[in-house]
């Protein structure tokens, strides 16, 4: 017989005292640590615990007894529930202030290193309806909210088009508007939607993995070009031609019309081939008169306007003078290569996606760039003692690795190069902080400048420029034991 799992305390009348990692916000009571997501400091609360460990517990708040006087209204009415804004409930001044001592806190407990002032952060000039790129996904068995299960009620129109509920892989969340997005993005879910319940269009079944309307993708660039991806799940070429036509004929302002046949076990269309139904193959992005092409499969900054901000930051940072050799690594499609390549003698671009290396080059052809040259592989196969060697040593450096920062090859490659500038793009502050101390043995940081890509999360950007220690200013190495 199993053992019956004890039931965990209600802990009464507590104060919020702070915010947390991953969008929670925290508390103590007694020598326990408890994490508390929706919470807002100042916040008096019951919270009733989910988890609890030795030194720290999570839980969720079961009543208020006073809210914060800090708490404003949450826009969105799928708060709490969808998993993703969860800072809505604070106001847009306290979230960048957040922030600020989220970076200052990361490089300093974890690297350890000397550090300069930081800079105040870039917030965002537009908070809601500032993503450029939304996924979403349909399902036949839409999430219930608790308030729903107690009802009592019968639900037997389960047909779901939104996200994927945090930690249920088969369960999505019915979206009826999402802020993130210009509205447009909220009418072409809606009458895919409605177009599949007139029709009797199977909704995707996440387990049973069958079904024909499986996903979306939308992009809306800031020059104003659309692109809609829709994702099938079956590959039933009639019905998929009449809602294709029928998107085109109510939405004739899309630029950009493709779909994918998708019947493999997950979401991924990397490795699937777009199909075009009409229009352009890609929309363009727009940044200081350069052209940036974004295809099905590009990457590109989610948040267009900051992305700008954030691009005039590493550029500033790597004080180009115009005699420069720069190494761009993880280079993407080559967004940020292109946009220093005026003002740099020679760009050269790694990236691990051969598709981005491609729209690199697209990139530098469209916009009469002629100083860059992209390569793809893994960065730390690329990027060798070889590759240096026949490229030459670069004078700067750029890095803007994924969310798990440098593999230590990558460090160890740029420590033995010993280019005399580093900045350092991150998504993740944690992983970036952990580098900087790797790359403390030959560099110092001389600037830090966070930037808010994304409001009402907990996520911020992040950019350090190092410079080149002399020979006299480097530390000691450590003595082998």
């Amino acid at each position: 017989m199993a053992r019956k799992r004890k039931e965990l305390p209600l802990l009464e009348n507590i104060t919020i005292t702070g915010v947390a990692a991953e969008g929670n916000s925290i508390t103590r009571v007694n020598d326990l640590v408890v994490f508390v997501p929706y919470g807002a400091p100042g916040d008096v609360v019951n919270v009733k615990l989910d988890k609890k460990k030795h030194s720290y517990a999570e839980g969720h708040i079961e009543s208020f007894v006073k809210p914060s006087e800090i708490r404003v209204e949450p826009r969105c009415e799928h708060f709490t529930i969808c998993g993703g804004c969860r800072w809505q409930h604070l106001p847009y001044d306290y979230q960048i202030r957040c922030k600020q001592q989220q970076v200052q806190d990361a490089l300093t407990r974890i690297a350890r290193i000397p550090l300069p002032e930081i800079s105040p952060i870039l917030g965002s000039d537009k908070i809601w309806e500032y993503r450029n790129k939304m996924e979403y996904t349909f399902s036949n068995k839409c999430w219930l909210t608790f308030e729903q299960l107690r009802s009592g009620e019968e639900f037997p129109d389960r047909d779901a088009a939104g996200f994927h509920i945090p930690g249920a892989f088969d369960k999505v969340l019915d979206i009826k508007k999402c802020h993130l997005q210009d509205d447009l993005s909220n009418r072409l879910r809606l009458f895919v939607k409605d177009y599949g319940k007139q029709h009797g269009l199977p909704f995707y079944d996440l387990r049973a993995q069958q079904g024909l309307l499986r996903t979306m993708m939308i992009r809306i660039a800031s020059t104003g070009e659309i692109m809609l991806v829709m994702v099938f799940g079956e590959d039933n070429r009639e019905e998929i031609k009449k809602l294709m036509d029928a998107l085109r004929q109510e939405f004739p302002q899309i630029t950009s019309l493709l779909y994918v046949i998708n019947t493999k076990m997950n979401d991924t269309i990397t490795d699937q081939e777009i199909l075009l139904h009409s229009g352009k193959e890609y929309i363009e992005e727009e940044m200081e008169g350069l052209r940036f092409r974004v295809g099905p499969k590009s990457f590109y900054q989610t948040n267009s306007l900051q992305a700008y901000e954030l691009y005039k930051v590493v550029r500033d940072f790597a004080e180009l003078q115009g005699d420069e050799l720069v190494y761009d690594l993880y280079t993407g499609t080559g967004t940020i290569a292109n946009f220093v390549a005026r003002r740099a003698r020679k760009v050269i671009g790694i990236e691990y996606v051969p598709e981005a290396i491609e729209d690199a080059k697209v990139n530098s052809a469209v916009n009469g760039i002629d100083n860059t040259l992209f390569y793809a592989g893994d960065m730390k196969d690329v990027l060798n003692d070889e590759f240096i060697r026949r490229h030459g040593k670069p004078d700067v450096m750029i890095v803007d690795p994924p969310r798990a920062g440098m593999h230590g090859d990558v460090v160890d490659v740029i420590l033995r190069t010993e280019s005399p500038r580093l900045v350092y793009v991150s998504c993740n502050p944690a992983t970036q902080a952990r580098d900087l101390a790797l790359l403390a043995a030959k560099y110092k940081v001389t600037r830090i400048q966070p930037v808010d890509m994304f409001p009402h999360t907990h996520h911020v950007e992040n950019v350090v420029q190092m410079v080149l220690l002399t020979e006299n200013e480097r530390p000691a190495a450590k003595e082998e034991l």
